[in-house]
């Protein structure tokens, strides 16, 4: 049994769980309901363990992951009994900003912990329901497919003389889903009413945000465990569209790419792409960034093609590149000093998981000058903690202070042997 289904200590979804509800599974004969086997014991203990395994913050109760399951055994019942009762009322997202790359701000909605649980239980529920339905060319938030997949088709595309592209960019897609339009394509496969009129509920939770509750009327706020499932759905009707067409396309998330031959072609395909969107979805198109473009050039995932020895291959592109040191520089600070181990656990998680996502592109030569750069900057900070390290020690300085700029620089020193290791099994010329 894999770990996530194993039951936890203390969990509140035991043997004892059965008392609670199998009389609910019974009253009107709903023991074959979608809800009930969302609400099956099984079924919100994984749910529960996959919270608390994600973490992430408290919602607008404060209540956070790890407090969870103490929070069940209190609330357990009365939570399963009011959904149940079809009067459940979810507590408010609370909305908070986080950077983009680009420099904007995105908002990022989070669920209370229970909720969470609830959302991810009816999402396990419904994902097999749902995954045949599902385009072949839709890679994004779907078991078994990724980002690189997704790319590996927009370079096959390109081997077969696609060799143009349409960006589509939609403008704040998760916050503008139509609730009714969205709700009717899931009463066209659900026929549990009880379970419908739950995601409404949470569609409609309201947002909080500086201590302010106001009322949501449209989009799946993404920080829910609902929202990537939701916005698959609500955009399979898109996927068919450009099926019917006959159009070579990947899509992930809201980002999708559509590979054409000629320009004209793709001007043509932007034309009826938009109006789609806008008619039978009610989205807008981002026309800032959505272009008509050469996959050499566009950005996709991080990725752009490019052609290597005649060959199709795959690069990181130039932008995200610089939003790479962006951020190496804003975790090193501007101090040129360490505080803690944490920045530099921070520091080798972000090199780490930037190797592993771009792991597929070709950059032996783009690698070796951001190993470069990269070792110059560590080079800076340990040489700035040498110094200040040195006139610490001649002024007879032994302060606490002296001794974390030496963590500091130790821990610089470990980064860097861990980094040169890295780069050279991945990606160093032979």
């Amino acid at each position: 049994m894999k770990a996530e289904n194993r039951k936890c200590a203390g969990c509140p979804f035991n043997k004892e769980a059965l008392s609670y509800i199998f009389p609910l599974w019974t009253e009107g004969n709903c023991a074959d309901s979608l809800l009930a086997q969302v609400l099956n014991p099984d079924n919100l203990c994984k749910a529960c363990n996959r919270v608390m395994k994600n973490d992430g913050g408290p919602g607008v109760d404060g209540v956070t992951a790890d407090k969870l399951p103490d929070y069940l055994k209190e609330h357990r019942d009365k939570l399963i009994a009011a959904i149940f009762a079809g009067k459940y009322k979810p507590l408010p997202v609370r909305r908070t900003e986080i950077r983009k790359p680009d420099g904007g701000m995105r908002p990022l909605s989070i669920p209370t912990v229970a909720d969470r649980m609830i959302q991810c239980a009816i999402s396990q529920t419904l994902q097999p329901i749902f995954e045949p339905k599902f385009s072949d060319y839709s890679y994004g938030f779907r078991p078994g497919r990724s980002a690189h997949q997704a790319i590996r088709k927009a370079q096959q595309y390109y081997c077969e003389d696609f060799t143009h592209v349409v960006d589509i960019d939609i403008a704040k897609y998760f916050d503008t889903v139509n609730h009714d339009w969205l709700l009717n394509m899931l009463r066209a496969e659900i026929e549990d009413k009880r379970l419908v009129s739950l995601i409404r509920e949470y569609l409609k939770s309201g947002i909080m945000q500086d201590g302010i509750a106001r009322p949501n009327g449209e989009g799946t706020p993404q920080g829910g465990n609902l929202s990537p499932l939701l916005s698959n759905i609500y955009l399979t009707k898109f996927d068919r569209f450009l099926e019917k067409g006959g159009h070579k396309f990947v899509r992930y998330a809201d980002d999708c790419n559509i590979y054409v031959r000629s320009r004209r072609a793709a001007e043509r395909v932007m034309k009826s792409c938009t109006r789609f969107l806008e008619k039978e979805l009610k989205l807008k198109i981002n026309t800032e960034k959505s272009v008509v473009g050469n996959p050499l050039e566009t950005k996709f995932l991080g990725f752009s093609l490019c052609q290597i020895n005649g060959k199709v291959g795959v690069r990181v592109h130039d932008k995200t590149i610089i939003r790479f040191k962006a951020r190496v520089e804003s975790i090193l600070g501007e101090s040129g000093v360490l505080s803690t181990g944490r920045e530099s656990i921070e520091f080798i998680n972000y090199i780490g998981g930037w190797l592993g996502y771009f792991a597929i592109a070709e950059m032996d030569e783009g690698m070796e000058e951001l190993f470069e750069w990269t070792k110059d900057r560590i080079g800076t900070r340990i040489n700035t903690c040498s110094s200040v390290l040195h006139d610490n020690n001649t002024l007879g300085n032994s302060t606490a202070e002296s001794r974390s700029r030496a963590k500091s620089k130790l821990d610089f020193a470990e980064i860097y042997k861990k980094l040169h290791r890295r780069l050279s099994r991945r990606y160093m010329p032979k």
